[in-house]
């Protein structure tokens, strides 16, 4: 009689083939039963001259049975041959066998789509709670507005040197600056295919890019001189013409004037409505340069650089300085992260963290700074002594009295342990109020057409102010950070650290909200009729200013019928391994059963260790410092190159990563054909031992896209013991739900990782102690300190996971298409023996073995891994074994047998046969799933799951191509685009002005329309001298379209409502000077506006609907006539001033 074994069939190599003979005698094997495999022996066949070596393989269907005959017949084919050496012909071992018509392939990278035989799988019942539902996916999204991909998401690791910091509009073209330069696009080629660029801009359309520069951090567009300037990390101001016409897209463009502005990084920069340009920069520095200057620093040739680096130097005005008298400063020195300029009043805000500074642009002196309450700051620069939270928990930790000394030891330690607690509990309490204080930061200001300021602050707050700096209202629509504003006509985008996008009126109603990108969107701008977004991931989509409306409907239903021009799809598999190996080593031989002789074929191979190192003194330092990345501990990397060495990771794999907490440790190695396609890779850990503190218990975690899918590995070590199902099923539950994988939240955790160290370390020391207090204080004392502590950690985790997540209450991992739990859950079976499970064991009755197993019942019950999936279990239970003792008689006597080890899975599908498409677009099943038996140099055994995947992803390239014919060829977008692009027709009361004796003349603007509200601005688009012979210089525009310094425009912008008047003001003003020689009360710099000749001012009033990217312009001619004339030079420079009357002028 042959004895069962089970056996799965492992991937086959180059020199090892496979007879497959089915035992199901009466009828065809079915490819959808449930089957089992016997292994029956190694043989060596002949096929004609050809000799191999191969395994006999036996596949039946589950409900078989065998009787005494069949038994005997197999069993003396088996022993024929398992003779050592002997020669069976082909032919002889399919004599007996009935035909086998499933077919199994075997590859080192099968991608062709064929089919596979997926193993029976048990699905664990759904849960009411919707997190662990597979995320809703479509061709289209429906809670999304379709946009234009301009640059798809990028992988992290393909944007070393190239990620986006900020982005800018033209009238043409789209401006971003980057880590080592600046790129723009052409709005002309935003449809537009083009192959052979770099890796992570494969899907981009075409742009060009700049010569190498330092990181850039802030860019400012000028109109008026066509340029864009850059602030950068080195300190250096650039300008960069638009418009560029390059020879290919690999040609670098030049910068061109080069400002050294400041020793460190410029953090803002704005043109003020005088066209002067200000940088805002670290420690509270402001700066200015005239536009004056500017403007002749750009006129001088590459010869003479040298002087206009000079000239900015002389004429740069540092405003902090002016405002610092003996050491105390009237602005905040934290960094000048914003400037606004208001261009309607003339003012300019500087934002710091929490205060904001108000100057006058023209005069450049400080009006008042206030905080984001509203109230006014005085000398909030003076310097505030505050002893350090590391000084104040060392001199608890330290300080004893004389008193205290004379104290017995155990006092002694018991009120060291105490003063412990107490100082990690003003830490997690000071760390929480830091928290909350910055939810007080301002992040954002932008300033819309009615002239009310916004800003928005880090805990989602967004505040009105008027022009003064008074505090109009607030409300708030969203509870993650506001990252940034845009705004036109009547709406006003605002941009979240969530990655929302919501569109406001000018009123702060709600009229729309989505989920623009999968992380923070850090800037918007307008051009070419979109609102482009960039998030901090690179990627800049591009919605309709039209959105929401009618025009997204139709390009859904377009791209949803076209959906198969740009769908595509791919398929790999995926090893998952995962042993406890009870703090041991293992040897090359079992690496290479367990992991090395079943990769030939695989994608990617994701291990996850358990009991890797559990020494107390290291859990104590595991539960202080957490590891990250692929570091770990010694041992931690012993494993990871021992597993490299088995699966072969130099020439055929790639360590993409890993992560470490106390004894857990998870690794992934991606193929290297593969890995073009695989990254933004993060990691994650969740503590589950003694109070949700120490890692011996717990679950660390990966998450990384494969072909634009999110996929999560979890590696897992539950609560041990018969009895714990409950502990079990909440550890995982915890682990799912605070498992975060940003960088962010393992910060927030310095309270109680505090705490751990300090607990840990005193236990170590002090560990006759801690018996005598539980014995004398009960163990509760140790659980109230750990939970007091553990609780405000778990406050700051919650704050952070709201202010990060698109959907409140929604876990990362229920965001992922595909999630893979492996580890020790220490699931036991219930209900029988010792002796009952080794007979069943025995017997290799799994499927009775089956139903005393604790995870398959609590999964049934729906209260653990809820709607998730694990492969029929066809090998024998994995714990508790004796070490080094091969075979099944290994189990220890002292424990029951249990499947502790396991993997479970699931993917997008909502249904067990779902197609891989778009709206189920990760479609996985497992095709191996054993344990390796002859592996004994733990008490578990390691155990392997093979899965197949298919991908349905999305052709981006492509995808914008369609986007681009829709917009351009529906005749019903065509037309609705049209309709929307009408501008109200408006009226301006003259095309010319008189100005006399600084006196003020009104341009009147009518709005026309009965219905449609008009938004109006007003620039300076060039200013001419007329010398005495009549002729006129060239225009030349001021920085950003800014005003000449005497010339005062009130107000610049403004909303017109239907058939009514907005009165706008034109003054002659007094002019004021920064610096300079007087010559007869005349300035001499030969950089200054020539005051002797006339001058021609042409405004241009700019007119647009609230939803248009349509303009209507109006031109008005501002003549003033030299004189000498009333001068006003800031006293602030030392120099004298002289005035004089005015004259009369004239107009045009």
């Amino acid at each position: 009689m042959l004895p069962a074994s089970d056996f799965s069939i492992p991937a086959a190599t180059t020199t090892t083939y496979y007879t497959l003979l089915s035992l199901s005698l009466n009828e065809t094997i079915s490819p959808l039963s449930p089957l089992r495999t016997l292994s029956i022996a190694d043989c060596i066949l002949t096929i004609g001259d050809f000799e191999v070596r191969s395994r006999l393989i036996i596949i039946m269907n589950e409900d078989d049975r065998l009787d005494d005959e069949e038994w005997d017949a197999l069993a003396a084919i088996a022993n024929a041959l398992a003779t050592p050496n002997r020669k069976v012909h082909f032919s002889d071992a399919t004599e007996v066998a009935h035909r086998f018509e499933h077919s199994l392939s075997f590859g080192d990278q099968d991608t062709s789509g064929e089919s596979h035989q997926a193993l029976p799988e048990f699905v664990a019942s759904e849960s009411a709670t919707g997190i662990f539902k597979a995320p809703n996916r479509a061709a289209v999204d429906s809670n999304r507005p379709p946009a234009l991909e301009l640059r798809p998401h990028p992988l992290r690791e393909t944007q070393g040197g190239k990620f986006l910091r900020t982005i800018g509009c033209t009238d043409t073209q789209l401006w971003a600056g980057q880590e080592t330069g600046v790129r723009f696009w052409n709005y002309s080629d935003a449809y537009e295919i083009r192959t052979g660029l770099r890796r992570g801009d494969e899907d981009a359309a075409p742009f060009c890019e700049s010569a190498s520069t330092a990181p850039t951090l802030s860019l400012v567009v000028d109109e008026g001189n066509k340029l864009v300037w850059t602030g950068h990390m080195d300190g250096k101001i650039r300008s960069w013409k638009m418009d560029h016409i390059v020879a290919s897209d690999s040609a670098p463009f030049m910068e061109g004037l080069s400002l050294q502005a400041h020793r460190g990084p410029i953090l803002s920069m704005v043109f003020s409505s005088y066209g002067d340009l200000w940088a805002g920069f670290e420690g509270g520095i402001i700066k200015i340069w005239p536009w004056d200057v500017l403007e002749k620093s750009l006129s001088l040739s590459s010869e003479e650089k040298h002087m206009a680096a000079l000239l900015l130097e002389r004429s740069m005005m540092d405003l902090k300085s002016q405002v610092t008298v003996n050491g105390v400063c009237s602005i905040s020195s934290s960094d000048v992260k914003i400037i606004l300029s208001d261009h309607i009043r003339g003012r300019v805000w500087c934002a710091g963290s929490v205060t904001i500074s108000l100057w006058d642009a023209q005069s450049k002196e400080l009006i008042k700074v206030f905080n984001m309450d509203g109230q006014i700051e005085n000398r909030v620069g003076m310097p505030t002594q505050e002893q350090p939270v590391e000084d104040e928990m060392k001199v608890k930790l330290t300080s004893t009295s004389k008193k205290e000394k004379s104290r017995g030891f155990l006092q002694r330690s018991h009120d060291a342990i105490m003063g412990a607690a107490d100082a990690v509990r003003q830490v997690a309490t000071r760390s929480a109020g830091a928290y909350y204080d910055d939810n007080k930061k301002i992040e954002a200001l932008v300033m819309t057409a009615d002239g009310i300021i916004w800003s928005g602050c880090s805990n989602g707050l967004l505040v009105q102010w008027d022009g003064r700096g008074n505090r109009l209202q607030e409300f708030n629509h969203h509870s993650c950070s506001v990252l940034c504003f845009c705004t036109q006509g009547s709406h006003v985008w605002v941009g979240y650290a969530s990655g929302v996008v919501q569109l406001l009126y000018l009123d702060g109603n709600l009229l729309a909200g989505w989920v623009a990108h999968s992380s923070p969107v850090v800037k918007m701008a307008i051009g070419g009729g979109c609102i482009f977004s960039l998030a901090t991931h690179g990627g800049i989509r591009g919605w309709n200013l039209t959105t929401p409306g009618p025009i997204d409907n139709i390009l859904r239903a377009e791209l949803a019928a076209k959906e198969e021009l740009y769908t595509r799809r791919e398929s790999f598999k995926i090893l998952v391994g995962t042993w406890n190996v009870g703090q041991g080593k293992a040897s090359p031989e079992s690496l290479k059963s367990w992991l090395g002789s079943t990769v030939s074929d695989v994608g990617i191979v994701v291990v996850g260790l358990q009991e890797v190192d559990m020494g107390a003194g290291f859990l104590a330092m595991s539960a202080a410092k957490e590891t990250v990345g692929i570091e770990g501990t010694a041992i931690g990397q012993w494993w990871q190159e021992a597993i490299g060495k088995a699966i072969d990771e130099f020439s055929a794999f790639e360590r993409v990563g890993s992560r470490q907490l106390a004894g857990l440790l998870i690794t992934i190695w991606v193929r290297r054909t593969l890995r073009t396609h695989v990254g933004d890779l993060d990691v994650a850990a969740v503590a589950c031992g003694f109070g949700h503190m120490i890692g011996n218990k717990g679950g660390v975690g990966l998450r990384l896209r494969v072909h634009d899918r999110v996929m999560c590995f979890i590696n897992c070590h539950l609560a041990a013991h018969l009895k714990a199902v409950n502990r079990r099923n909440a550890d995982f539950d915890h682990i799912y739900r605070t498992m975060v994988f940003n960088q962010q939240s393992n910060l927030l955790n310095i309270a109680a990782r505090v705490l751990r160290c300090l607990i840990l370390s005193c236990s170590l020391a002090l560990c006759a102690y801690l018996f005598w207090m539980l014995y004398s204080s009960g163990l509760p004392l140790i659980l109230s300190l750990a939970a007091g502590v553990s609780s405000a950690s778990e406050v700051l985790r919650a704050a952070n996971a709201m202010s990060s997540k698109p959907e409140e209450g929604r876990p990362d991992l229920a965001e992922a298409d595909m999630v893979v739990f492996l580890g020790d859950f220490n699931y036991r079976l219930f209900g029988i023996s010792y002796d009952e499970a080794r007979d069943f064991i025995s017997q290799r009755s799994f499927d009775w073995l089956r139903e005393k197993d604790q995870l398959r019942a609590e999964m049934k019950a729906g209260k653990v891994f809820q709607g998730m999936r694990e492969a029929i279990i066809r090998f024998p239970p994995t714990y508790k074994f004796e070490r080094n003792q091969p075979g099944l008689g290994g189990y220890d006597s002292g424990r029951i047998p249990a499947w502790c080890d396991r993997i479970i899975y699931r993917d997008n599908r909502s249904a067990p046969l779902s197609d891989c498409n778009l709206d189920c677009p990760v479609v996985s099943s497992a095709v191996q799933y054993e344990a390796c038996m002859d592996v004994t140099e733990s008490d578990h055994k390691p155990v392997r799951c093979k899965l197949f995947i298919r991908i349905a992803h999305v052709d981006k390239s492509v995808r914008r191509k369609v986007f681009g014919d829709i917009m351009n060829n529906n005749e019903q977008i065509r037309t609705l685009l049209q309709e929307l692009s009408v501008v109200p027709e408006t009226v301006v009361s003259t095309d010319s002005v008189i100005l006399q004796n600084q006196e003020t003349s009104s341009l009147l603007i009518t709005n026309k329309s009965e219905k449609d509200m008009a938004a109006f601005h007003v620039v300076c688009e060039g200013l001419l001298t007329i010398n005495d012979s009549g002729e006129t210089s060239t225009p030349q525009p001021r920085g950003s379209f800014g005003f000449p310094t005497w010339l005062e425009v009130t107000p610049v912008a403004g909303i017109i409502r239907p058939a009514q008047v907005v009165e706008v003001s034109v003054r002659h003003t007094e002019e004021v000077r920064m610096s300079g020689d007087l010559v007869e009360g005349i300035p001499q710099n030969w950089w200054s506006e020539d005051a002797r000749y006339n001058k021609l001012v042409i405004l241009a009033v700019i007119v647009r609907g609230s939803c248009s990217t349509e303009t209507r312009i109006h031109r008005v001619h501002v003549h003033r006539s030299y004189s000498a004339k009333t001068l006003h030079v800031d006293s602030r420079t030392n120099i004298s001033s002289r005035k004089t009357p005015h004259t009369h002028s004239t107009a045009v």
